[in-house]
């Protein structure tokens, strides 16, 4: 059983019908997520009510 080559796939020039809308929803939907995790990172990034600590954590002895 060999592997098939891109020339022996049927729709490698163009996309047509039902394939190429599930690709372009495929791309809109990622990029459309993509864009709502970079708003609410850059949203949510600066933090504002953090404790400032002076002391550092003690190392148990053995």
């Amino acid at each position: 059983m060999s592997e098939p080559t891109l020339e022996s796939i049927e729709d490698y020039s163009s996309l047509k019908g039902e394939k190429k809308r599930v690709v372009w929803a495929v791309i809109i939907s990622g990029l459309i997520m993509g864009a709502i995790y970079a708003g609410a990172k850059s949203y949510y990034a600066s933090v504002n009510d953090e404790i400032k600590v002076k002391t550092g954590i003690p190392t148990p002895r053995h």
